[in-house]
């Protein structure tokens, strides 16, 4: 995509965050990878008020400048483009989420879409401050090159994803699973599949959603 196209996609995507319910108010925050560097949608505007001229552009060593400034969160998107392959990184509050993060706990193998994020479980950082250098510091610890989401202790979730378009649906799924979870919880212990279902579970999901080429 155009730098315009681009700017326009995350400025969508916010206001899609807020249908979805993933986000509220200023909460949240997304970017786009783009040349020697990322677009970050900026801090302190509502998604129904962002245009596209205050996406901000940032290079790879958290530089930017102009009368915008980017998300407090910009140091977790730009660790985790350093960190990773990813094109776009979703950062959201959607409340099912955020009430098993202060839980201080991974989301077990209760089912097997958990599987989807690339482990054996959806799991969680340690606390730290929000935008700072630290919890930046956790999240990419945490997700390392295994995981495509996580929940931030007290606080949220994180996805990322080759676009905008699949890391905006596993932060959908996450908080899916994390809302189907807490009402297991409330109903009894949930039965978790075992590792030898979890390996049948991971062989399946490397051919799961591939359609043949033309």
């Amino acid at each position: 995509m155009t730098e315009a196209e681009s700017r326009a996609a995350l400025v969508a995507a916010s206001q899609r965050t807020v249908a979805l319910r993933l986000n509220s108010g200023t909460a949240g925050n997304l970017s786009l990878r783009f040349g020697a560097g990322m677009l970050i949608t900026p801090t302190g505007v509502p998604p129904d008020d962002m245009r596209t001229e205050q996406i901000v552009y940032m290079d790879m060593t958290g530089a930017w400048s102009g009368r915008w400034k980017p998300s407090s969160e910009w140091a977790i998107h730009l660790g985790l483009y350093k960190a990773t392959e990813a094109q776009a990184v979703v950062h959201a509050h959607p409340d099912a989420s955020v009430a098993l993060s202060c839980l201080r706990a991974p989301i077990p193998a209760f089912h097997y879409m958990v599987a989807g994020f690339g482990g054996d479980e959806i799991p969680c950082t340690l606390y730290a401050t929000f935008g700072s250098q630290a919890l930046a510091d956790t999240v990419v610890a945490t997700m390392g090159t295994t995981y495509s989401g996580c929940l931030m202790a007290n606080h949220g979730i994180v996805t990322h994803a080759a676009d905008m378009a699949t890391a905006l649906l596993r932060a959908e799924k996450l908080d899916m699973l994390a809302r189907q979870y807490l009402l297991a919880l409330s109903a009894g212990t949930p039965v978790l599949l075992t590792c030898a279902e979890l390996v049948a579970v991971h062989a399946r999901y490397a051919v799961y959603g591939k359609q043949p080429k033309a």
